[in-house]
């Protein structure tokens, strides 16, 4: 099985309308010139909000999965006939905890809200503390059976645990998406590629890891199929990346290297 995934490495602004102007101009593109089948925005695409931003600004630009945001994002999936992954603030119902989630929604091309994953694992690192606006989920996402396979998802820094991806890997995920927004810093890039490539070789899965760029992100987005090799790489701008996935590989590279086959679980406790 073989699908065209179209990554869509842009950064976002704090107007909504920008991003969903911006959104629908790749939209366009990944389906008339690409022939997209599924389109990844980063993480948190519906608003940016540079450092020194009023906390209660933020908090208040978040919306639920009816809201303004996610309706249209919908609208225009169902319009250009495509999947859509993208990274959203939702508000909480929780009337004691003044924080919202920063959520990934999947559309399917219908239109039509098929999951949404609430970032269990908050970047409190770097001098961040990503905690103090965002409340974490309370499970892992559940990997999806969908056209291009059986996809499963975490966002940006649930990289760095290797439990995350394993969850999805043992749960049958083909393929990780990773809606992100990688922060620049002192050998940041260095993790990132490093990080990504490991989780998909670890697990002989394809990984998408999709991230913003602007002065405060990396870009460099990545698609890494399930032997570690990069197979598509943005650069340091606004981009939209197209790859043709092949399922076949998965099948061909764990037939080779069964390594899912050859966990010790008794020993892991």
């Amino acid at each position: 099985m073989a699908f065209q995934l179209v990554m869509a490495q842009f950064g976002s602004s704090s107007t909504k309308q920008e991003n969903l102007d911006k959104a629908e101009k790749a939209l366009e593109e990944a389906t008339r010139v690409h022939h997209a089948d599924i389109v990844v925005f980063p993480e948190a695409f519906m608003s940016f909000y540079q450092i020194g931003t009023p906390r209660e600004r933020k908090l208040e630009d978040a919306e639920p999965l009816d809201g303004h945001f996610v309706t249209t994002m919908r609208a225009l999936a169902k319009q250009y006939g495509v999947w859509v992954v993208f990274g959203t603030r939702e508000t909480t119902e929780d009337t004691n905890d003044d924080r919202v989630y920063n959520s990934a929604v999947i559309l399917n091309s219908a239109g039509e809200i098929v999951s949404n994953y609430r970032k269990t694992h908050l970047y409190d690192a770097f001098g961040a503390q990503e905690s103090r606006d965002i409340k974490p989920g309370t499970a892992l996402f559940e990997p999806i059976e969908t056209p291009f396979g059986k996809l499963g998802l975490f966002v940006c820094y649930e990289l760095r645990f290797p439990e995350i991806a394993r969850y999805q890997a043992l749960h049958g995920a083909d393929i990780l998406l990773v809606p992100s927004g990688w922060v620049r810093g002192h050998v940041k890039e260095q993790h990132w590629e490093s990080l990504v490539t490991t989780r998909a070789l670890e697990n002989t899965a394809y990984v998408v890891a999709v991230n913003q760029i602007n002065e405060f992100y990396i870009g460099q987005s990545l698609i890494v199929d399930p032997m570690g090799i990069v197979v598509a790489r943005g650069a340091e701008t606004e981009t939209l990346i197209p790859h043709r996935i092949d399922l076949e590989r998965v099948r061909e590279v764990r037939a080779k290297l069964p390594s899912h086959l050859h966990r010790q679980a008794h020993l892991y406790g």
